[in-house]
């Protein structure tokens, strides 16, 4: 069991007896080893009565960069608070100043958590124990980003030598929700209750235990939370990885404290290349790109529907569009789409691209690249409009104005075609939003485009926080469906996204080369409607499953939908979904075997170096009793998304992104009744008497042992 915290109701055990250490009291030795067997079996149970877990919470956890710690942590044995619950900015006072029975932790309202009410708490840490917060429903009306106003601000283009009147977003705070709250350090754990039932349950235990009556203090027993969320970590990345790295070169059993955020990026190419070498020089390829990842302020909670999904699904759609071109495979310039892992914190997939492709890591290389499009939010469009964003300070060079110039006509000509999508050129006096064009930019002018809802500041209120949900971009089902229906069911946000994944695969289209097919080009809304449905609503359906290894379908998890944070450990959910749905809308069934699939090298027609091979599930025979599963051959791939800071060894880096987690033991969250300290201390003493008592008792029994236990006469013989 557990051991409870001082604050908690400790249940006292009856102290035992010495066992006697003789041969003929053996039985009762092995009746006392059965006692004591019942009572270790019987702890649980004891537990389960004193303590009501929370099993559906998420914690804030600590993160690191070069400089700073950031995020939440609790003591080694965990915070323990009396709860108070608090539902308006007025009952902070009996939190802060007023209440008798410190520390608390507060249960605070969804609405209630701002930078505002964060700083009062941060600055009463010897009253505040933690935080507990619960969802507001419905989001908040004024927004809510717990990020940055300037994302990624200093591993962009922008600097104080390239652009200084754009550098640290000067002319546009592109996110002017963005408090900063989530880059902020906590001294106290604080977790997210994503259960409401479970919320009602502390709300409850509150108002039986811990609400006063009149003013006046509350009686004894109260109700309290415990919140476990150790961090290992301090400081910065450079003290974390310098502790990590001698505990690696000493100790046989190294203590790792942190370990760098990375995944793996998902690229595939229109037109299959060798893999085990580079392209030359006069090969071109045209780019479009997008970011897989997300954040919020709670670890693994990033639902990023507007920040990342709704960019992503309309790449994987305008994928799946153009690979139907009949002529693909004869165009002139070949076309590689790429989904970023890591773009949140600091650039971690793009900068690793690039980085891998100048040193002819990668089989395309930057000088490869004719043109590069992307895709940053484009779910929130008003009025149609869909914004053209260009680096200014690039196009001071005529060559590449003129080819940004030409980007841009291609963008215009395949959107004239879909009259629901109207495309909008900004003055070029404006600089890029935050985009992972920008890290290609530093390394080589080419020319670019960013494509978005927005002219200028962010359409999203949800920017990385935990709002930005299928609500946030209007993903909406009627009442009533089930889940397969709702899967199917084409929502107006999918028809939006369709439309313009349709003039994003004309656009690539066009600027491969292509000249006959452009306008049969369309994306189909129910591919839309199904990665909305998975990515955002629920994981684990049929589709999915039908697409995936039959191991992986772990990754989807129960009901819910996925979370697109980065995370230490690789692939991630996302990533491997991508991965699969990308090469089921863009690869080919085969006729191969599963072995064959697992180990192509063994069927002389099929070439690893230019194809990747997947054995998945398939869907449900007619009779819904077994899969029928097949072999896909497609161009996906991953690559791996860690920042060269780490390859390198320069965990201070200025230039490169340096995130790292903290790694920790336990998080858990659990709330008891506790006594007061007057009962605990007289519970203290009357334990303490007891245990004198049976030592006493104990050591005269044993001083007269030979008196009190006397053995039997052995028979004999009787004489009379």
């Amino acid at each position: 069991m557990t051991t409870p915290s001082p604050k908690s109701i400790l249940v006292p055990e009856i102290p035992r007896g010495e066992t006697i250490a003789a041969p003929h009291y053996a039985h009762i030795n092995q009746l006392l080893v059965l006692d004591e067997l019942t009572g270790l079996c019987g702890g649980n149970s004891v537990e389960r009565k004193i303590y009501i877990p929370l099993n559906k919470t998420a914690p804030c956890v600590r993160l690191l960069n070069a400089t700073h710690q950031i995020g939440c942590h609790s003591s080694i044995s965990g915070d323990t608070g009396v709860i108070h619950v608090v539902e308006k900015e007025e009952d902070l006072q009996w939190v802060l100043t007023d209440g008798p029975n410190p520390p608390y932790m507060v249960l605070l309202e969804g609405a209630l958590f701002t930078r505002k009410v964060m700083e009062k708490l941060k600055g009463s840490t010897s009253r505040i124990a933690g935080l507990a917060v619960s969802l507001a429903k419905p989001s908040p009306a004024a927004g809510f980003s717990p990020s940055v106003q300037c994302p990624n601000d200093g591993f962009g283009l922008y600097s104080n030598s390239y652009g200084p009147e754009f550098a640290h977003c000067r002319d546009i705070q592109w996110n002017y929700l963005g408090d900063g709250l989530a880059y902020e350090d906590f001294s106290f754990p604080i977790f997210l209750l994503e259960d409401e039932n479970e919320t009602n349950v502390i709300k409850q235990c509150y108002r039986d235990h811990n609400l006063s009556q009149n003013g006046s203090a509350p009686v004894f027993p109260l109700c309290a939370m415990q919140l476990f969320s150790h961090m290992h970590a301090v400081l910065s990345t450079v003290t974390c990885m310098r502790r990590s790295s001698i505990q690696s070169t000493f100790s046989i059993n190294p203590e790792i404290v942190c370990d760098p955020l990375s995944d793996y990026n998902v690229w595939s190419m229109l037109k299959p290349i060798n893999t085990s070498g580079t392209l030359e020089p006069d090969d071109k390829v045209v780019v479009v790109a997008t970011q897989l990842d997300s954040r919020s302020f709670f670890w693994n909670v990033a639902p990023g529907a507007e920040s990342a999904v709704a960019s992503f699904v309309t790449q994987l759609a305008a994928a799946e569009a153009l690979y139907k071109a009949p002529d693909v495979a004869t165009l002139p310039r070949n076309v590689m789409f790429v989904f970023f892992q890591g773009e949140t914190f600091d650039y971690i997939g793009s900068s690793r691209m690039v980085y891998d492709m100048e040193r002819g890591k990668f089989p395309v290389q930057l000088e490869n690249i004719d043109s590069f499009v992307e895709l940053r939010q484009v779910a929130l469009r008003e009025s149609l409009e869909l914004w053209m964003h260009t680096d200014p300070v690039s196009q001071k060079n005529k060559s590449v104005q003129s080819q940004v110039e030409h980007l841009l006509t291609a963008l215009e000509e395949s959107g004239a075609g879909v009259p629901t999508v109207i495309l909008r050129r900004l003055n070029q006096s404006q600089p890029l939003p935050p985009s992972s064009l920008q890290r290609f930019l530093r390394a080589r002018n080419i020319s670019g485009v960013v494509l978005t809802d927005h002219a200028t500041v962010f359409h999203n209120r949800y920017y990385h926080s935990i709002y930005d949900t299928a609500e946030n971009i209007n993903v909406s089902y009627p009442g009533q469906q089930s889940p397969e229906e709702d899967l199917d069911f084409v929502t107006d946000t999918a028809k939006a996204l369709a439309d313009v994944a349709t003039v994003l695969g004309r656009a690539l289209y066009q600027l491969a080369g292509g000249t006959n097919f452009r306008d049969t080009i369309q994306a189909d809304p129910h591919t839309v409607t199904r990665l909305l449905y998975g990515f955002l609503v629920r994981a684990n359906n049929s589709w999915f499953q039908s697409i995936l290894r039959q191991d992986l379908r772990s990754y989807l998890g129960d009901q819910g939908p996925l979370q697109h944070y980065i995370a230490v450990s690789s692939p991630t959910n996302t990533t491997y979904v991508v991965q699969y749905a990308l090469a089921n809308l863009t690869g080919k069934v085969v006729d191969l075997t599963r072995e064959q699939c697992q180990d192509p090298s063994k069927v002389p027609s099929e070439n690893k170096d230019l194809y990747e091979y997947m054995w998945v599930q398939g869907p449900l025979n007619s009779n819904g009793t077994e899969r029928l599963p097949y072999c896909v051959r497609s161009t996906a791939r991953l690559v791996r998304a860690v920042s060269p800071a780490f390859e390198l060894g320069q965990w201070g880096s200025t230039e490169y992104s340096t995130w790292t987690e903290s790694r920790w033991k336990d998080i858990r969250a659990r709330i008891f009744l506790i006594a007061s300290k007057e009962l605990e201390l007289i519970t203290l003493a009357v334990g303490f008497g007891v245990l004198v008592c049976s030592l006493v008792i104990t050591y005269c029994i044993n001083a007269k042992a030979d008196v009190l236990f006397i053995a039997p006469r052995e028979p004999g013989s009787v004489s009379f």
